[in-house]
């Protein structure tokens, strides 16, 4: 037995010596055993990760759970992207420009008409299908003038859109596709979103493809941008880059809660300030396309104006600069120098408060205006007019 230990020590001995001689003196050697070494050992493993096949010792993974069994993980917004992203479309628009003239033929001065041929110029923005009979809301601005329209699902599937009508004043467009099995988004409850709120953007930006973005509500109605002629904002950090206009600004349950339109911004990109037309415009807009062809509005014949530090009347009211002859003010009574207070009960603080208010008046409906002129409070009562139509319908 003591002759058995001494030849075993002596033969690891001799071993290790001849190891530590190739480790020292052909490394690579010692490397190419190893892995040869680990290659013949295989082991079958039956994991439900392991569908390719048996794995080596040196290829095996963690046995990792698959990802839907993990569940939503904390603050992971997933559940929302999942439910709004489908409805969620791409819009390409072509149009061919006309040619014109570089300048006036004007005898022994310029010489004779020079024309520019025509030219192609190419349009990229995004949509949301809000009925599963094809119509979709976008901005005004990414169809304006085009002569033809795109629309790709997020599905894969390509169509060509028609526009149905489009309202300027508040920047927003309806399409209509034909296509069946149509994602269909859900509207959220405008009375409920208040700062601090999260969402998600979602669009596709410089046509890379759909993207979602999140961030928080900055603020809410914004207004005095110079965008639009009715502005009542949802302003957001949400990343949003030119071709989101048009896509959706969700809540954390997939919602929508407005149409994205505009960012702030310097060189053109994301600055963390972005604007969305809420959902409470985007429904007044598309039910008044859909049933009637156009948005209807009241109008009264003012030139609204603030109220300067000098004419200050505690932060309310609206000056009228002018009124139209003939026009619903005139025959009421309004007068140039005029303070209106309050229009059907509701205060009056700035001239985009009184244009929306005026706006969301019934034509033909009288309604009582509360006003104050040189010193005195005075009730008058206005009938309204349809307001002059800068609506497009195709």
């Amino acid at each position: 037995m003591k002759r058995f230990w001494l030849t075993f020590s002596q033969a690891v001995t001799v071993l290790l010596a001849a190891y530590f001689v190739l480790a020292t003196l052909q490394p690579g050697w010692v490397q190419e055993l190893s892995r040869l070494a680990l290659r013949s050992t295989t082991v079958p493993l039956n994991a439900p990760w392991n569908s390719g096949g048996p794995l080596t010792l040196s290829e095996r993974q963690p046995n990792v759970l698959p990802d839907a069994a993990l569940g939503p993980r904390p603050g992971s917004l997933r559940s929302a992207a999942k439910i709004a992203a489908p409805a969620v479309v791409s819009v390409t628009t072509h149009e061919t420009v006309s040619a014109r003239p570089l300048h006036p033929a004007i005898p022994g001065l310029f010489g004779p008409f020079v024309e520019q041929p025509p030219r192609e110029q190419n349009g990229l923005g995004s949509g949301v299908i809000v009925s599963s009979e094809g119509w979709i809301v976008t901005n005004h601005h990414v169809v304006g003038g085009a002569d033809q329209i795109k629309v790709t699902l997020n599905d894969g599937r390509q169509t060509m859109a028609k526009l149905v009508g489009a309202d300027p004043e508040t920047d927003l467009a309806v399409l209509k596709i034909n296509l069946k099995n149509l994602p269909v988004i859900q509207f959220a409850n405008a009375e409920s979103v208040q700062v601090g709120d999260r969402v998600l953007a979602i669009g596709d930006p410089f046509g890379v493809g759909q993207t979602v973005t999140n961030g928080i509500v900055s603020a809410l109605g914004r207004n005095q941008l110079g965008l639009n002629t009715f502005e009542n904002f949802i302003q957001t950090d949400a990343a949003i880059n030119p071709g989101n206009s048009g896509g959706a600004l969700v809540d954390v349950d997939g919602h929508l809660l407005g149409i994205n339109s505009a960012i702030y911004s310097r060189s053109g990109g994301n600055m963390g300030i972005g604007f969305a037309i809420p959902i409470s415009t985007v429904k007044q807009v598309l039910n008044g396309i859909l049933k009637e062809g156009r948005v209807v509005r009241g109008w009264i014949g003012i030139e609204p104006r603030e109220l300067s530090d000098g004419e200050d009347n505690s932060g309310q009211g609206v000056l009228v600069g002018g009124v139209l002859a003939d026009a619903p003010a005139a025959k009421a009574g309004l007068k140039a120098g005029d303070v209106i207070l309050k229009v059907n009960q509701q205060p009056v603080r700035r001239v985009a408060e009184l244009l929306n208010q005026v706006a969301a008046l019934s034509p033909g409906q009288a309604v009582i205006f509360a006003i104050q002129r040189n010193n005195r409070i005075l009730e008058l009562s206005v009938t309204p007019d349809q307001r002059p139509n800068r609506n497009v319908r195709r």
